[in-house]
């Protein structure tokens, strides 16, 4: 059953009523019931592209935290053959937040690390909601280390609300597990490439998004905190979010316009929720075209132009 937002009324609404309709013509209700559904058919697909069309950015908000959008092993699962999954960073244990492993992307080798929310109530506890624990980044570190030992690209997927804030993963050293993970995604001499798919959200996405190309899903969004967190701090009211949302730039096309990332990736109309198999499919483009660009390059000059490019957005910003 497709979940839809609150912004989304008038297009849930036309299409209930077509599901009614085609209730009634399975019953061999009416006889002209196929041409009133085509009607409304044409009236929900304009009410849903004009709506898309000018999203405001609580508004993306929502749809990059929509329940039905498509998580990172929904890409693994579509983009990645013979996917090898590896789990424990050789010094605490195993963190489900983060998924690793390596695997065939369209017959060369990668590595792929991202984030999984989980997609419903079983999973999401399992992989704690894509907010990983220092055990996570280190096991980021290790795999993109093993990747470059082995001359293999590294792809990443971000799709995190933040880094896990509990005690325990405070005393296990979360921030120096967060900037290890970023040390290690500037040093490493293969390429890689990052994909915010839904949420990237502060160092927790950053982490592993450090990247020579840091592509955006086109109704995702980025940011050093949540629109809510930054209400709270600045007006000590979560209710004031969308106002947050609205001035913080968080959305991709801001973000592609500011040079923070280098491409946009379009959705299907309505959000990668509505159609995830053409939004992966896009994504995987996105991603072949990125690696490409690449690919002729020596491992000295990938690190120099990734640390390049980050303290561009440094200097063009500050």
């Amino acid at each position: 059953m497709r979940s839809y937002l609150d912004f989304e009324k008038p297009v849930a609404e036309l299409e209930a009523k077509i599901e009614e309709l085609r209730a009634l013509q399975a019953n061999g209700e009416g006889v002209a019931i196929g041409d009133e559904i085509n009607r409304i058919e044409v009236k929900a697909a304009a009410a849903l592209k004009e709506l898309y069309s000018e999203l405001t950015p609580w508004q993306k908000t929502q749809v990059a935290r929509h329940p039905q959008r498509p998580h990172c092993l929904d890409y693994v699962a579509a983009l990645i053959t013979d996917f090898v999954p590896l789990a424990g960073d050789r010094k605490h244990g195993e963190d489900a937040a983060i998924i690793g492993g390596f695997g065939r992307f369209r017959d060369e080798s990668v590595c792929v690390i991202g984030h999984e929310k989980g997609s419903d109530t079983d999973s999401r506890l399992k992989h704690n909601f894509g907010m990983a624990r220092p055990e996570g980044y280190r096991k980021a570190v290790r795999l993109m280390e093993m990747a470059d030992h082995f001359e293999v690209p590294v792809i990443a997927l971000i799709d995190t609300a933040g880094a896990y804030p509990g005690i325990g993963a405070e005393e296990r050293g979360q921030a120096e597990a967060i900037a290890r993970s970023t040390e290690a995604c500037l040093q490493i001499g293969v390429p890689n490439v990052a994909v915010i798919i839904g949420e990237g959200g502060s160092g927790g996405a950053i982490a592993i998004a450090t990247a020579n190309r840091v592509l955006m899903l086109e109704h995702a969004i980025y940011s050093v905190i949540s629109p809510e967190g930054a209400a709270s701090i600045l007006w000590r009211d979560t209710a004031k979010a969308q106002d947050a949302a609205a001035g913080m730039k968080i959305t991709a096309q801001d973000l592609e316009r500011f040079g923070i990332v280098d491409a946009v990736v379009p959705e299907p109309t309505g959000g990668a929720h509505r159609d995830p198999p053409a939004a992966i499919a896009a994504t995987g483009e996105a991603i072949a075209a990125a690696l490409a660009g690449l690919r002729n390059l020596d491992r000295a000059t990938v690190a120099r132009l990734r640390r390049e490019k980050f303290s561009a957005i440094g200097q063009t910003l500050g």
